[in-house]
């Protein structure tokens, strides 16, 4: 076995080198400045964000190991950097690992400077499902609107377990008062996936429409975030 600076390690029964070693064309970052980040396939991509290796594995080996047993993109995209620590990677690229998945998260919703309009529950799940579908914990929104039913504002209510004592009409028409909403949208995830409005959700659902009507401030509509999965509540007759 050669020695210096062309370590090898025995791993998994063949060989590992250092990414230093591999040819120039054939390095993951070296080959996304040449031939663009599209050439990349999703552990490449991984593995420069990871940057360096530990323990023997190299950078694509860590990201191998990310992607394998059937994860992809979409669970790591769920993961915390505590999560990423137990597969050997330190606590700043597991940082960088969660920072670029919030960042693609949050691209939906910063494409225009323009506040949308929404028109329909799909509009809502479109542009608000890459935020909240990949959480591990719900988070309750409002999205306040004015007359012609465009977006003022966007805020979070509460994070954690939805139920009545935490989404109270108090902190859920506040800020619509403050900010003269005309209407507003309501919006929370279910992070088992499951779409299904629970018991608890049609609880909450019919008093805020109820305050909202004392308000003078309609509700138009409650979208449930599961997945790849929206419901929306209007459309099911369940607002009150």
């Amino acid at each position: 076995m050669e020695r210096g600076t062309r370590r090898k390690v025995l791993e998994e029964g063949f060989y590992r080198t250092r990414i230093t070693d591999w040819p120039m064309e054939e390095r993951p970052r070296e080959k996304l400045l040449r031939r663009g980040s599209e050439t990349l396939s999703e552990s490449e991509l991984l593995a420069i964000l990871i940057r360096v290796g530990s323990r023997g594995a190299t950078a694509i080996d860590l990201a191998r190991k990310l992607v394998s047993d059937g994860r992809g993109l979409r669970d790591l995209a769920r993961m915390s950097a505590a999560d990423f620590a137990e597969f050997g990677i330190g606590p700043a690229r597991s940082a960088a690992l969660v920072t670029a998945f919030e960042i693609a998260r949050r691209m939906p919703s910063s494409e225009s400077s323009e506040k949308p309009c929404f028109q329909s529950p799909q509009e809502v799940a479109a542009r608000f499902g890459p935020k909240l579908r990949d959480l591990k914990h719900e988070e309750f929104w409002v999205l306040l609107l004015n007359s012609a039913q465009r977006m003022i504002a966007e805020l979070r209510v509460t994070s954690g377990t939805l139920n009545a004592s935490l989404v109270h009409p108090r902190e859920c028409f506040a800020p619509a008062l403050k900010l003269s909403a005309a209407s507003v949208i309501f919006i929370h995830n279910h992070p088992s996936g499951n779409p299904e409005p629970s018991a608890e959700d049609l609880a909450i659902t019919k008093q805020l429409s109820e305050a909202g009507k004392i308000l003078g401030i309609p509700v138009h509509d409650h979208v449930i975030i599961a997945g790849n999965f929206a419901t929306s509540l209007a459309e099911r007759s369940l607002l009150s």
